[in-house]
């Protein structure tokens, strides 16, 4: 075996040699040769030498790879918990829409947008269910369907979706409570043609009687699904017990009210609420403003003025609206549907910022308000949970708590809802609650920007509530001022525990029992639609008589503050404030 005496890879001015053994055995024929130094090396030798060599080069490769990746990493910032992030406010000023109004006062905003070949034609008209007759509820929702499926212009229903169907073209007319809305969407070559079925489905419709037919069927069927799910039922219900069953917000069609609307009815709402000055189009996509106009113009220039309704609703009364009350309704489930909450102002209160950042911290959308936290992350006793301030203009607000939560459940969770309704209304929020609230306000708002057609909309429903066009924008600007103690005296004076409205949605025996530590609970089991009306009725007659049975406010006084002893948050303030509440139950099941 051949040994070879190696200067190692250092410099040459250090002196230090090793000595080493190949580590590939040689044979002993191996051949050798002459080193030109003097050396005797064997070929196995050398190429364990010229391997040795790479894999120093690729070591000191890999080294040179690697001293990036490890500068990233030591540069990397240290992770940061996404809730206590913050960021500046977004400047955004959207573009303008252009306002034209045609001499039959039609209003029209245009704003242009060529990305694509398509345009949107949206129509805000001023009717509503608000004008069904008493005793014919669900009136405006059937003309409007039947407007829509009815055939008009001298077509057929039939011939209506197959000429859409041609060219892609989408049509759809709806009537909500304050409002009626219709829309064209279509490809900017078929506007001429989509223009001239849309008009005319507005302006003429023909209501044919078979289509009068299906969609009386349709919503009768309707009726009839509504009550299997519970927490429709505890929504619509909920509303009604705030401004009550017959109030033009809350008030739903029966099967009896249906049976009663025939054709001729539907042909004397259209006449009597669509008119052109009671119409406002916002119209976006890829046209100009001078052909836009000019195909407007021909297909309703010439529609005639009407006498168009004024928005009226009236007010739920103070005493109603005041008054805290418990409802329970049985229904066969595993779980507990909670409603809770009262009437609340109206948009244009100067209050509705403060309130409503209050609400948000209570438990908006954000999912880190404090419901959200206290029962379903630290607690595990609700998956859905949170809160929602509804405001509008032509009607009073609600404020709305609700929560999903086990039968066993109910009891904390209520008590969890008044706890922290009781906190928000007496204590300062903390500085990171209300800049991550004023924060998703603002930054959110950019959303509602961000495309033409939505700028339009914001400016169209401004318009029909009679708000000035900048009130998005001031809104905004009034968020970026808001103090904590803004927010206090708003909670404080609009989130009341003495006018709250319970609604529980359960299965009797065991959500009765549960709610009984509130007072008396009359259990009703599942009814049809006709015969809670009935219930209804004969409750509030008893009332009007003074015949409602009422739950001792110190039995409501004393469960709500065991409730809060065990959240950890009594206080004297929600015992004074629980001491003036008392709790109406009706000696039958009105909802």
């Amino acid at each position: 075996m051949a040994v070879c005496v190696s200067t190692s890879l250092i410099p040459r001015n250090e002196t230090t040699q090793r000595v080493f053994t190949p580590p590939l055995s040689l044979t002993s024929n191996a051949q050798t040769r002459l080193c030109s130094g003097g050396s005797v090396q064997s070929q196995g030798h050398h190429r364990a030498t010229h391997a040795r060599g790479c894999a120093v080069i690729s070591g000191l490769l890999f080294l040179l790879l690697l001293i990036p990746l490890v500068s990233a990493y030591a540069a990397e910032p240290a992770i940061v918990d996404p809730r206590k992030m913050t960021f500046d406010a977004v400047e955004f000023i959207p573009p303008e829409p252009e306002r034209v109004v045609f001499e039959n006062g039609l209003v029209v905003y245009l704003l242009e947008d060529h990305e694509l070949p398509l345009i949107t034609i949206g129509a805000l008209l001023r009717t509503g269910s608000w004008l069904d007759p008493p005793d014919k509820v669900g009136l405006a929702a059937l003309t409007g369907t039947v407007m829509r499926t009815g055939g008009a212009g001298g077509l057929s229903p039939a011939d209506v979706d197959e000429e859409l169907a041609r060219f892609a073209g989408r049509v759809n007319i709806t009537m909500g409570r304050q409002s009626g809305s219709a829309s064209l969407d279509v490809l900017k070559k078929d506007l001429r043609r989509g223009l001239h079925i849309f008009a005319s489905l507005l302006r003429t419709p023909t209501f044919d009687p078979a289509e009068v037919d299906l969609a009386k069927l349709q919503a009768i069927e309707r009726i009839r699904r509504r009550e299997d799910e519970p927490e429709s039922i505890a929504s619509r219900e909920f509303v009604k017990l705030l401004y009550g069953s017959g109030h033009p917000t809350a008030r739903e069609s029966s099967i009896e009210s249906i049976g009663r609307i025939g054709r001729d009815d539907l042909i004397a709402f259209h006449q009597n609420t669509i008119h052109p000055n009671g119409i406002i189009l916002g119209v976006t996509g890829d046209f100009t403003k001078g052909e836009m106009v000019a195909a407007l113009l021909d297909v309703f220039g010439d529609w005639e003025t009407g006498t168009v309704p004024e928005v009226k609703i009236a007010d739920v009364p103070t005493s109603e609206a005041e008054r805290a009350v418990i409802h329970f309704i049985n229904k066969d489930t595993s779980q507990t549907h909670l409603r809770v909450g009262h009437l609340s102002i109206k948009e244009d209160d100067s209050d509705y910022i403060p309130l409503a950042i209050a609400n948000e911290i209570l438990g908006g959308d954000s999912g880190v308000g404090r419901l959200y936290n206290e029962v379903r992350t630290k607690r595990g006793l609700a998956y859905s949970v949170g809160s929602e301030l509804s405001t509008g203009v032509f009607d009073q607000g609600m404020w709305l708590l609700w929560a999903e939560t086990k039968l066993p459940s109910t009891t904390e969770v209520l008590g969890e809802m008044v706890a922290n309704i009781e906190r928000i209304s007496s204590e300062l929020v903390s500085d990171e609650e209300l800049a991550r609230s004023k924060e998703a306000y603002v930054n959110s708002s950019v959303f509602d920007f961000s495309s033409a057609s939505k700028i339009v909309s914001r400016l169209v429903k401004l318009e029909y509530d009679g708000l000035p066009k900048q009130f998005f924008l001031q809104l905004r600007e009034k968020v970026l001022q808001v103090s904590k103690h803004d927010v206090l005296a708003a909670a404080k004076k609009y989130l009341r525990l003495d006018r709250l409205k319970i609604i529980a949605v359960g299965s009797g025996g065991a959500l009765s029992k549960t709610l009984s530590t509130f007072g008396n609970v009359h259990s009703l089991a599942d009814e049809s639609d006709g015969q809670r009306v009935a219930n209804r009725t004969v409750d509030q007659s008893h009332a009007c008589r003074g015949e409602q049975s009422a739950v001792a406010p110190s039995m409501i006084v004393s469960a709500f503050v065991e409730i809060g002893r065990k959240c950890g948050r009594a206080s004297l303030r929600a015992k004074e404030m629980m001491s003036r509440t008392s709790y109406d139950l009706p000696s039958s099941t009105a909802r």
